[in-house]
């Protein structure tokens, strides 16, 4: 199969879930014989433009000239038969799903965040979980400056999603969404259930270096690994952490936390005075691999109803429990009390409860994280997630929406 990959990569500053499952299902692709191409745009770059450059961004998030010239000609030199779509934004814009259609290219979109109604793509704001503009509307989102706290920031992505939601309904073959609960909270784009797949994101076994469960003996320790920033929960765990010293009497457990992001700074001030705290910093995927693996268990205390959540099917592939927030796709996941932990969403004592209970019933956690790794081959296996891909392909194939009137 013949296969044109579209993605734009984001920074290299911020680890990127969406950047490594395009990496690996590309790489699983070509593995199997299959012709890919990929046609990528580099948010780095931007730093390196000029001003006169960068005065033009805005405009190229609604409407990118350059990046439709180039893939109609990548398009017709590699003539492929199906184009996968992962994130436009904001160097390839949507001007790439006219371009596949006038090349008459089925295409497939993988919805990896909310970002076709939400302007910053998480539907939270304020600290808290928000859903103003799920109806459709966008009115909200200007109002309340929900792309980096910025009016004029957030006029470009809402003219984009608004400008071209036709295209997005129209111009899509089929249409992967990476958990029921992404298929559900988008329910608002009114798109054909004909062309809705749920499959969730590959996260092959290689990935965790060969390791099997319990290969390396756990330590007393809990990790949390992934951005540093209000929506990941960090404000939470730091809360939660406290507790659990206060109530512990500074217990033998210690926290390691592997990421960076905005709040980095508060992070290492807050450290400094907790020597059961230790700072990783960002880290390659091997070595964060080899962090969750010596960890009795994973933190995902995520704020905002996280869409797949990577970290938790890694933990699983290297037979560690999961602890996360009770909402978004965890609790598809996730089975309570069998192969992980849900605590209640945004409760920082229900946290601290059960970090507490890591350290008192390490056997229990230790049956979890056998019965996570088996639910990780029972339900991640990596080539049953491929050949899922390969169907939802020929299915676009098939049936493709170029070849309607």
């Amino acid at each position: 199969m013949r296969i044109l990959v579209a993605h734009n990569r984001y920074r290299s500053a911020a680890p990127s879930g969406e950047n490594r499952v395009v990496d690996q299902e590309s790489e699983a692709l070509l593995s199997l014989g299959h012709d890919v191409v990929r046609f990528e745009r580099e948010s780095d770059s931007i730093e390196d433009w000029s001003p006169l450059q960068k005065a033009t961004l805005p405009a190229r998030v609604i409407w990118n000239p350059t990046t439709r010239r180039d893939l109609l000609r990548v398009l017709q030199q590699f003539k492929p038969d199906v184009v996968h779509i992962h994130n436009t934004f904001p160097l390839l814009s949507p001007s790439v799903l006219y371009a596949c259609r006038d090349e008459r290219v089925p295409v497939v979109v993988t919805v990896h965040n909310y970002k076709l109604l939400c302007a910053s793509g998480d539907f939270f704001r304020s600290g808290a979980v928000c859903r103003d503009c799920a109806g459709g509307a966008s009115m909200p989102a200007l109002v309340h400056r929900c792309y980096r706290r910025s009016a004029i920031a957030t006029v470009p992505p809402v003219v984009a999603a608004r400008a071209h939601r036709r295209a997005w309904k129209h111009f899509v073959s089929a249409y992967i969404f990476i958990s029921e609960s992404v298929r559900r909270l988008l329910a608002g784009m009114e798109l054909d259930p004909e062309r809705v797949f749920v499959k969730h994101n590959l996260v092959p076994l290689a990935g965790i270096g060969g390791l099997q469960p319990h290969e390396q003996q756990s330590q007393p320790q809990v990790a949390y690994v992934g951005r540093l920033d209000e929506a990941k929960g960090i404000p939470l765990l730091l809360r939660a952490w406290d507790r659990y010293l206060a109530t512990t009497g500074n217990g033998p457990l210690r926290l390691a936390i592997a990421g960076s992001g905005p709040l980095e700074s508060q992070v290492t001030n807050w450290a400094a005075d907790r020597p059961s705290v230790e700072l990783a910093g960002h880290l390659n995927k091997q070595d964060c691999f080899n962090l969750i693996a010596r960890s009795r268990a994973v933190l995902l205390p995520s704020q905002w109803e996280e869409t797949f959540g990577l970290v938790v099917v890694e933990a699983m592939a290297a037979g560690v429990a999961p602890i996360a927030s009770s909402h978004g796709s965890f609790p598809e996941l996730i089975t309570d009390g069998v192969d992980g932990v849900l605590f209640n969403a945004g409760d920082s004592d229900d946290l601290a409860r059960v970090i507490i209970d890591v350290e008192t019933n390490d056997a229990r956690f230790a049956a979890y994280g056998v019965q996570a790794r088996m639910t990780y081959e029972q339900q991640h296996d990596p080539r049953r997630n491929i050949d899922q891909l390969l169907d939802i392909y020929r299915f676009a194939m098939a049936k493709p929406v170029v070849a309607s009137p």
